[in-house]
C-alpha cells in the first residue's frame, strides 16, 4: 500500500442516522481525484456495509416518521431546507469546482437541484391535498341507487426508493429524486456515482445538519453497492441514471423481473437539435441555434445526458453553422481550473472519462467524420494560479466540431461522445431532418429552431414520438427559454428508447411514481372515510348551526346546509337579462326559446342561478369564512323555465389548513334542485375560511365573489 493510499480518508456513507466507514479500507479502493490537477482527494469504499439493515432502517424507521406528515408538511419542510441549502451554497461551490465544474456549472447542479426542492414544496402544496391519500379522476357511480361507486387513489408505496445516480450531476441528480420521494413520503437510499460523489456526500451531509429532515428520510452509501437490489422486493423502487449497459444489467436483476421491484431508468441519449430551413444566417434563429449548440457542448464539458450530439441543419446552412459555431467557441471558451477567474470551461470528471470520450471521438474520426473545429491533443488551459501552459494531469479537453458527408453514418446515431462533441448533418427535406432525428432511437430531448408555424409543427408532429421533451426555440423565447439542455421539475425528464423509457421530474406526476394506484370500492361514506372528501350519497350533518358559522377547528366534512325554494319569475329573468346584457333568445323570445330542443320555452340564465344561490346559502355576518376565492366543476343540468323555483344544498366537502397560515380552504359541493328534486346544477364552491373563531388579520365577514 502506497503512502498516499494510507493518508487519504474514506469517503463516509450516512445510513441510519450516523455516517459509517469501513474500519478497514481494503487496499485497491477507488481513489477520486481532483479533475482539474489529478491531485488524490479520497478513497471510496463500502466495504462491510449492511446493505439489509440500510434497507430494513429505511422502510421501517424512514417510512414510520415520514407518515407523521401529511403532504403539505413535508412540502413546508422542502422550502425549509432549500432556503437552508441556499445560504451553504458557497461550500458545496468549492467542493464542486474538484469535479470540473464552472460557476456556471454549479448554476445547474446545485443552484438547480435546491430549487428543484423550491419547486416541489411550492407544488405540494399547490397541488395536493393536506393529507396522505390523493384521490385520481372521477367517482364511478357502480349502482342504481348510489349505495356503491369506486375511484382510484394514490398511497405512497410501502418500501424504499433506491437512487442511482450519474457521476456528471452529483446534486441535482439526486436531489431531482429525493424531492418527489420525500413528497410522497418515501425515504430515499441514495447510490452516487464514485468519481463525484464526494460532493454529493458533502451536500447529504448539509441535509442532516439542517435537522430538518425526519430520520430515516435520507441514506447514503458512497462506494460499491452491487448486492443491494438482492434486498429489494415489490414493496420498492429503483431510480437509475447512467448508462444503458448498466440499466439493462440492474433491469435483468431477479428482483427487478421475479421480485416486482419498481425500475425506471435514464439512461444514453444522442440529442439532436435540428435548424430550420426559414433560419438563415443573420436570422434571430440561427444565432438563437448557434448559442444553444455552444453552450450545449461546454456547460459541464459537454456531460449532459441532455447535450446536443446531432447537429442537424438544411444542407444549404451547413458550412455557415459550423463556422459559426467554431467563430463563438473560439471567442467565448477559455478552458482551465474553474478557480482560476475567467475559465468557462473545466475538466472532465476524470481521466477515465476523458481516455472514453478521446476513443469514441477517434472512432467516429475512423468511420467518416471531419474535425472541424478542435483536437484530441491535450489543450492548454488556465491553471488555478491564472498561468497558462499544458493540461498536465487535469482530465481536460478541446470542444470537438465534426462534420460529416454521409448524415447516415450510423456512428452519429449510434455512438455517445459524453463530453465537449458534437456532430453536424445536413439534410434536403423536413422528411428526412425527422428521419435523422428519429435514428437516434428514443432521446431525451431535440430542439426545434425555426419562426415558420408549418416548419415547427411537421417537424414537431414528426419526432414528439421519438422524444422525452422538445423545446421550439425562436426569435420569441430565445431570451426567456431555459434551454435545450435545462429539463425543469415541472415537466417530464426522460425519454423512450435508448433514453431508458422511464420519467423522472414532471411536478406531481414524479410524485405519483412512488405512489401506488388502487382502485377502491365501497359506499359513498366509507369512501369519504378513506380519502377525507365527501362523496355524493355520503351523509350529511344538518346541526342546526350554518357551516360558515363554524371554524376550521369545528367544521367537519359532511357538514350542511339547505335553504327554502326560492321562485325565479318571467320578470326576474327579463330584468336580469337588461341588467347584464346577456339577452340571449333563450331568455327573452319565448317564441324561439320554445323552438329549441333543450329548453321549454323562456328560461333563467344560469349565471342569475349561481347568483341567487349565494343568497340563498351565505350567511351575511362576519365570522370564520373569509373569502370566497372561485368556483370549479360547474355544470348547468336542467334549465329551471321562468315560474320555476329552486333550492340550493350546500356540503362541506373538503377541508384543506394551510400549515403556515391561520385559515384554511374549504370546498363546499353545491346542489341546485328544482320544485321537482331534478338537479339544476352542480358545482364546488371554493371559501378560506380561518382556523379559529379569533378574527384574523385582514378578514372580512362571509363575503362573496357571488353574492
Amino acid at each position: 500500500m502506497t503512502s498516499i493510499d494510507t493518508e487519504l480518508l474514506t469517503v463516509p456513507s450516512y445510513v441510519q442516522e450516523a455516517w459509517w466507514t469501513p474500519q478497514n479500507t481494503p487496499a485497491g479502493a477507488p481513489i477520486v481525484r481532483d479533475a482539474n490537477t489529478g491531485e488524490p482527494l479520497a478513497k471510496v469504499s463500502s466495504e462491510g456495509l449492511d446493505l439489509a439493515a440500510v434497507v430494513r432502517y429505511g422502510r421501517e424507521t424512514g417510512q414510520r416518521n415520514l407518515a407523521d406528515f401529511t403532504f403539505h408538511q413535508r412540502a413546508l419542510k422542502l422550502k425549509e431546507l432549500a432556503q437552508f441549502l441556499n445560504g451553504r451554497r458557497e461550500e458545496l461551490y468549492e467542493i464542486s469546482a474538484k469535479t470540473g465544474a464552472t460557476k456556471i456549472d454549479n448554476l445547474v447542479d446545485i443552484d438547480g437541484g435546491i430549487g428543484v426542492l423550491f419547486t416541489f414544496g411550492s407544488k405540494g402544496r399547490r397541488e395536493l391535498p393536506n393529507s396522505n391519500v390523493i384521490i385520481d379522476g372521477p367517482l364511478e357511480v357502480l349502482s342504481r341507487d348510489g349505495s356503491f361507486a369506486g375511484e382510484h387513489i394514490y398511497t405512497r408505496i410501502p418500501g424504499v426508493a433506491v437512487q442511482i445516480n450519474a457521476f456528471n450531476f452529483p446534486v441535482w441528480g439526486m436531489l431531482e429524486k429525493f424531492a418527489p420521494a420525500f413528497l410522497a413520503g418515501v425515504p430515499s437510499i441514495v447510490k452516487p456515482a464514485t468519481p463525484t460523489g464526494y460532493l454529493a456526500e458533502a451536500m447529504v451531509r448539509l441535509m442532516i445538519e439542517s435537522g430538518i429532515l425526519p430520520k430515516g428520510s435520507i441514506q447514503l452509501i458512497s462506494g460499491s453497492a452491487r448486492t443491494l437490489l438482492d434486498e429489494l422486493d415489490y414493496r420498492d423502487l429503483v431510480a437509475f441514471t447512467g448508462s444503458a449497459s448498466t440499466a439493462k444489467a440492474l433491469k435483468s436483476h431477479p428482483q427487478v423481473v421475479f421480485g416486482g421491484v419498481r425500475f425506471t431508468s435514464e439512461t444514453d441519449s444522442l440529442n439532436a437539435a435540428i435548424l430550420g430551413p426559414d433560419a438563415a444566417a443573420g436570422t434571430p434563429e440561427f444565432e438563437a441555434f448557434v448559442r444553444s449548440v455552444v453552450t450545449e457542448m461546454t456547460v459541464k464539458a459537454g456531460q449532459k445526458c441532455t447535450s446536443i450530439r446531432r447537429t442537424i441543419v438544411p444542407v444549404a446552412l451547413k458550412d455557415d453553422v459550423v463556422a459559426a459555431i467554431s467563430a463563438r467557441l473560439t471567442e467565448k471558451v477559455v478552458l482551465g481550473d474553474p478557480r482560476a477567474e475567467g475559465v468557462t470551461m473545466g475538466a472532465l470528471a476524470s481521466l477515465e472519462q476523458l481516455a472514453d470520450v478521446r476513443a469514441a471521438v477517434q472512432t467516429m474520426l475512423n468511420a467518416g467524420g471531419e474535425l472541424a473545429y478542435g483536437s484530441l491533443d491535450a489543450p492548454m488551459v488556465t491553471r488555478r494560479d491564472g498561468s497558462v501552459g499544458s493540461a498536465e494531469d487535469g482530465a481536460f479537453m478541446s470542444p470537438v466540431l465534426l462534420s460529416w458527408s454521409d448524415p447516415a453514418a450510423p456512428e452519429v446515431h449510434n455512438l455517445e461522445a459524453f463530453g465537449p462533441v458534437t456532430s453536424v448533418i445536413g439534410y434536403d427535406s423536413l422528411d428526412q431532418a425527422i428521419q435523422l432525428a428519429a435514428m437516434g432511437a428514443g432521446s431525451l430531448v431535440a430542439s426545434v429552431c425555426s419562426n415558420d408555424p408549418l416548419v415547427v409543427q411537421q417537424l414537431v408532429t414528426g419526432i414528439a414520438a421519438h422524444h422525452g421533451r422538445v423545446l421550439v426555440l425562436n426569435r420569441e423565447d430565445a431570451r426567456s427559454s431555459t434551454g435545450h439542455g435545462a429539463p425543469v421539475p415541472h415537466l417530464v425528464h426522460g425519454g423512450p428508447g435508448r433514453a431508458g423509457g422511464g420519467e423522472e421530474l414532471g411536478g406531481i406526476r414524479s410524485v405519483h411514481h412512488h405512489m401506488q394506484r388502487t382502485a377502491l370500492q365501497g359506499s359513498p361514506n366509507m369512501l369519504t372515510a378513506v380519502t377525507g372528501v365527501w362523496h355524493p350519497g355520503a351523509d350529511r350533518h344538518f346541526d342546526g348551526t350554518h357551516p360558515f358559522r363554524k371554524s376550521l377547528a369545528e367544521l367537519r366534512i359532511g357538514d350542511a346546509f339547505g335553504s327554502e325554494l326560492r321562485e325565479v319569475s318571467l320578470q326576474d329573468v327579463t330584468d336580469f337579462a337588461n341588467s347584464t346584457g346577456d339577452t340571449f333568445y333563450a331568455h327573452t323570445n319565448e317564441e324561439a326559446a320554445a323552438a329549441n330542443p333543450f329548453f321549454p320555452g323562456i328560461v333563467a340564465h344560469g349565471y342569475l342561478l349561481l347568483s341567487w344561490a349565494a343568497g340563498l346559502f351565505v350567511e351575511p355576518a362576519p365570522g370564520p369564512v373569509l373569502a370566497n376565492y372561485g368556483l370549479e366543476n360547474l355544470r348547468f343540468i336542467t334549465p329551471l323555465a321562468a315560474g320555476d323555483s329552486f333550492r340550493v344544498t350546500l356540503t362541506a366537502k373538503q377541508i384543506t389548513p394551510r400549515e403556515d397560515q391561520d385559515y384554511g380552504e374549504v370546498c363546499w359541493d353545491a346542489i341546485l334542485h328544482n320544485q321537482h328534486d331534478e338537479i339544476v346544477a352542480t358545482y364546488d364552491v371554493l371559501t378560506l375560511v380561518a382556523k379559529t373563531q379569533e378574527p384574523v388579520d385582514g378578514g372580512a365577514g362571509t363575503s362573496s365573489m357571488l353574492s
